[in-house]
């Protein structure tokens, strides 16, 4: 009985959600991906104050990250094998090539 009542729920959701993308034309993009034409407009953020909270936690990462590097850099026991190999994947994951004097910048 409370599926068929929760089915009855979301039968008018769906319908209207189907009348809405009719009226508005598809585009297909480089990739062959259809998208409304004005797909971009109704996600336009630059009047937000604050970054997305996906960004800030990847920021988060980066620096603790970084701490940990910056310590590798400062400790001698740890092999310079080890520190470039680290500096590289930490490279991957920035987009800039980082040596152990890039990370005070974090």
């Amino acid at each position: 009985m409370i599926r068929v009542l929760l089915f009855l729920l979301m039968l008018p959701v769906a319908h209207s959600t189907g009348a809405q993308q009719d009226s508005v034309p598809l585009v297909e993009d480089a990739a062959g991906v259809g998208r409304t034409v004005d797909d971009r407009d109704f996600r336009d953020t630059s009047a937000y104050i604050f970054p997305a909270l996906s960004r800030t936690v990847r920021d988060m990462q980066h620096l603790a990250y970084a701490l940990q590097l910056r310590d590798y850099c400062a400790d001698d026991r740890v092999s310079d094998e080890f520190v470039r190999v680290q500096l590289a994947r930490f490279s991957l994951l920035t987009g800039r090539e980082e040596t152990c004097g890039s990370l005070k910048d974090y």
